[in-house]
């Protein structure tokens, strides 16, 4: 094992919420060091979506941690408990996936969770492994190690009653089926979001309930969005996907809010506590610019999912359209016969724009150039004898090939 109890618990409790218990883990770590034996990390993961965005990568940035002093991860596919859904946050019930599209999502996964993780030292089980063998007498017996109070004691269902919103049967089953996870594997930790916390100590409880010991929970925060409000998530168009271009990554970072700047390098950067106390101090400096202070972190995160390189190519295209006001060297190109077109009409035909009148506002407002001159002529008439570039907006950029 790698570094003392007080270097691994430096590290392990960076950016953390809440450790429950904390002198457990120090005792775990410890026992672990003295015996030369890794511990169990889970972090399960519910396919419900086939995409990872780094509001996800906070959890698996903090188990690459662990895997970096020598533990074991244990990444669970929860292709099982994902037909249940997780009713964490939810106001109701959610719509039932079938197996094969957990399945389908849950490669997915992987594939994307290894930009993160050691790929080669992380075990992924399916829970459908167990889950799937369990029978009516194993679910009885499970069954018994809890009460109804108990379940009904998470938020989300007491909220529910009191609204008289219904509860499925099927949803109280799902913090016991992803608890009996940590009995099977014999988890020593579990990691999870805050919203997860019930759902990782009924997994304690149940360690505890079937004579193993238990398992410590570590809880992280959640991220917030590239709007600055909501918790990030993809179907609230807020999100920055793992799996996105360089280019999209590094856009979309820029526009997040400054108060978000430290808290998305804490949680989704894997800089070191130094380099976060530098970039803290910066911040806190009136002199310095916030912008340049999250060019940084787009690099960082770019460079985070793909590489040194790439990260730079991205830096500097972006400098290009954004800074300098210059044109990018690649764009994509659309062909236009040899004739006069009216410029809303060739925004609408070539796609950069869903509507006509979207067209006339964006000329309106200025948005519109063509080889960097603005035109804001809504009647304004194409008779260009050689290509030229259009620029809608301030991202997309199209060639326009005379044939």
């Amino acid at each position: 094992m790698l570094g003392t109890v007080k270097e691994q618990m430096d590290v392990l409790k960076k950016g953390t919420v809440e450790i429950i218990p904390e002198y457990e883990l120090e005792q775990k770590i410890a026992k672990s060091i003295k015996e030369k034996k890794p511990l169990k990390i889970k972090l399960g993961c519910d396919p419900s979506k086939p995409d990872l965005h780094i509001g996800h990568a906070v959890v698996l940035n903090k188990l690459r941690e662990f895997q970096d002093f020598g533990h074991t991860a244990i990444l669970i596919i929860g292709d099982y408990t994902a037909m249940i859904g997780d009713p964490s946050g939810k106001k109701k019930t959610r719509p039932p996936l079938t197996f094969e599209q957990t399945r389908k999502h849950g490669k997915t996964y992987f594939e994307q969770a290894s930009k993160i993780l050691n790929k080669g030292k992380t075990i992924i089980r399916y829970n459908s492994e167990w889950l799937s063998k369990l029978t009516i007498e194993d679910l009885i017996n499970i069954m018994n190690k809890f009460t109804v109070q108990r379940i009904l004691e998470r938020d989300d269902f007491t909220n529910r009653l009191k609204e008289q919103t219904e509860i499925s049967l099927h949803e109280i089953l799902y913090p016991i089926m992803q608890g009996y996870d940590s009995v099977f594997i014999n988890s020593d930790v579990e990691l999870g979001g805050t919203d997860q916390k019930f759902n990782n100590l009924v997994g304690r409880d149940m360690q505890r309930r079937f004579n193993k010991e238990p398992q410590v929970v570590l809880l992280m925060p959640l991220l917030e969005g590239i709007d600055g409000s909501e918790k990030m998530a993809k179907t609230l168009g807020n999100s920055i996907g793992i799996a996105e271009t360089p280019k999209d990554i590094f856009g979309k970072t820029m526009s997040i809010p400054d108060v978000l700047i430290y808290k998305y390098f804490l949680l989704g950067t894997r800089l070191k506590s130094p380099e976060l106390q530098e970039i803290k101090s910066l911040l806190e400096d009136e002199s310095v610019n916030p912008r340049d202070i999250k060019h940084r972190l787009a690099h960082e995160l770019v460079k985070l999912y793909y590489d040194s390189e790439t990260a730079d190519k991205a830096r500097d295209e972006f400098d290009t359209i954004f800074v300098k006001k210059e044109i990018p060297d690649e764009m994509p190109e659309y062909l236009l016969p040899h004739k006069e077109i009216k410029l809303i009409d060739l925004i609408f035909q070539s796609k950069l724009s869903d509507s006509k009148g979207n067209a006339r506002r964006l000329i309106e407002q200025g948005g519109v150039s063509i080889n960097n001159e603005k035109i804001s002529d809504i009647n304004y008439v194409i008779n260009q004898k050689k290509d030229f570039v259009l620029k809608v907006g301030k991202k997309k950029f199209i060639k326009v090939k005379i044939s």
